[in-house]
């Protein structure tokens, strides 16, 4: 085998920092499962995560649906000069999960573009991020809405 000098995937990235970054999200079992320029899935199992009528917690859904917004902006912007925050998010749900889900959300290049643009002026950009979390069958479960930034570090 030889050794490379490619930069890890998205996905080990963001579940190798998860333990450190967001210890209640990685004891969820949360895990990022898709990680690209501009989107991120990522999954929670039922077990371990139930409540008192046997589905997943809201804020297990919760979780799953936020950490998106990191994920996207860490596949999408320089880490070393920003970092990704939430402002404010809204969850509805639209059904019980009674098994794993998976959430995923997507950001268009266009968008990011002006992301990165504002980010580099002004030293931070606003962006909305909207999720929706799917049980096993595909069902949706809960949708998101969230307001996400990119701040420069240091500032």
């Amino acid at each position: 085998m030889t050794e490379s000098n490619e930069a890890p995937p998205f996905v080990d990235i963001i579940n190798g920092a998860m333990e450190f970054t967001i210890p209640a999200a990685a004891k969820m079992g949360v895990q990022a499962v898709e990680v690209r320029r501009g989107f991120a899935a990522t999954t929670v199992p039922i077990e371990g995560n139930g409540n008192h009528f046997g589905v997943i917690y809201a804020g297990v859904l919760f979780t799953v649906a936020e950490v998106l917004g990191g994920a996207i902006a860490i596949a999408s912007f320089d880490t070393s000069a920003y970092y990704p925050l939430v402002k404010e998010l809204t969850i509805k749900f639209t059904r019980p999960a009674k098994t794993d889900v998976r959430a995923q959300a997507q950001v268009s290049d266009d968008e990011l573009d002006r992301i990165a643009n504002e980010a580099a002026e002004k030293g931070k950009a606003d962006f909305e991020l909207e999720a929706v979390v799917t049980d096993a069958s595909g069902e949706t479960v809960a949708v998101t809405k969230g307001l996400y930034q990119i701040r420069a570090i240091g500032r």
